[in-house]
């Protein structure tokens, strides 16, 4: 037996034909940068998201490194976030100059506690970067009430919660501007890498879309400082094909995190799903004091299970500098010693999800 924890050739195998035929019409247009492709993805997109605009980029860490520079991120200004986090978060702070500020999250989300927020608010401080973890969302309307108190940009990093909603709205349609990342694992994935911001603000969206291109509006005439970071034709074509079929596997995924809960509630942490939340599970994430032990078992049993994330960002060898240690997160640091994603993705087989639960079971002595 061989369960893989994700699987993105399987999406592919799911939709070939659609696939095929988007790749084809690509390489026969002869325009593979910033083309018609591009162009009518960025709206397609936007308006799943419910915004007004769309701006495609090479990769989900420059989608979060162009949405802080746009909203004026800049040497020395703090941005509030989390450790709990992929290191993109964290990077693409450091690539506008800014300084991470980490609090600690809620224990029952794994996401940033509003209440750590305002105490680390000062006056070097730009903006909240809530990051959306495992397929849920923050807790927007504290965050916003308390961007507003503060007079503070909220940037959301929505690379995990493609199509998750919170009171009603997608994650993506709720601060200044958003952040996604189309990494092939994700739940709405290109094959290859690829990211997208958002935002309802004009003035934001053109400044993102002249700093993803040398700060062009006229070609090779630079108004402002950019970069190269340009979404593809290729996976702009792709994702068109994905998008319309994203609900689809966000209920496929909803339906295989089911079959885990009410199999393994009571014998590890299950992920916290309550109003006004929806989850769409792009991790199915437990909790327990063996988990080291567990993810042994499993692996021995064929059964891929993995960390997301094993070591908290202000315990890394590379963030020292942020002045940070031990002890100084300590939910984050708990979280990080128990959590385990289990094996899902869309087109995984109920019996399969059976079975990891079932091996979970037998793992801490409980009778099927």
């Amino acid at each position: 037996m061989s369960i893989a924890q994700a699987n993105p050739k399987a999406s592919y195998i799911a939709r070939k034909v659609e696939i095929d035929a988007a790749i084809k019409r690509v390489m026969e247009s002869g325009r593979y940068i910033l083309g018609q492709e591009v162009e009518a993805f960025e709206k397609e997109f936007a308006a799943y998201i419910g915004v007004d605009f769309g701006i495609g980029v090479s990769s989900g860490t420059d989608a979060l490194h162009l949405a802080l520079r746009a909203c004026g991120v800049g040497s020395g200004d703090e941005v509030i976030t989390v450790s709990h986090t992929a290191v993109a978060t964290i990077a693409a702070i450091e690539l506008c100059g800014g300084r991470p500020v980490l609090v600690d999250i809620d224990p029952r989300t794994f996401m940033i506690d509003p209440s750590q927020i305002e105490r680390a608010v000062t006056p070097r401080t730009k903006a909240i970067l809530a990051v959306h973890l495992y397929g849920y969302v923050a807790d927007m309307k504290k965050i916003l009430s308390i961007a507003d108190e503060c007079r503070l940009r909220v940037i959301e990093d929505c690379a995990q919660s493609h199509g998750a909603t919170y009171a009603g709205r997608k994650s993506g349609a709720w601060g200044d501007v958003a952040a996604f990342s189309f990494y092939p694992t994700k739940n709405l994935g290109a094959f290859g890498d690829g990211g997208i911001v958002v935002t309802n603000d004009r003035e934001l969206a053109e400044r993102v879309r002249l700093l993803r291109e040398y700060g062009w509006r006229r070609r090779y005439i630079s108004e402002i400082s950019g970069l190269n970071s340009r979404l593809d034709e290729l996976q702009a074509a792709i994702l068109r094909v994905k998008l319309k079929h994203l609900d689809e596997w966000n209920e496929a995924r909803r339906k295989r995190a089911l079959i885990y809960s009410r199999m393994l509630e009571g014998t590890v942490r299950c992920p916290l799903e309550n109003e006004p939340g929806r989850h769409v599970y792009h991790l199915y994430v437990i909790g327990t004091r063996e988990r080291d032990a567990l993810q042994a078992f499993l692996r021995e049993n064929g059964i891929e299970a993995l960390i997301h994330y094993p070591v908290p960002i202000h315990l890394q060898k590379a963030y020292r500098g942020l002045g940070y240690g031990r002890g100084d997160l300590p939910l984050t640091e708990q979280c990080s010693r128990e959590i385990l994603s289990l094996p899902i993705y869309p087109e995984i087989g109920e019996s399969e999800i059976e079975e990891v639960a079932i091996r979970i079971l037998f793992f801490f002595g409980v009778q099927c």
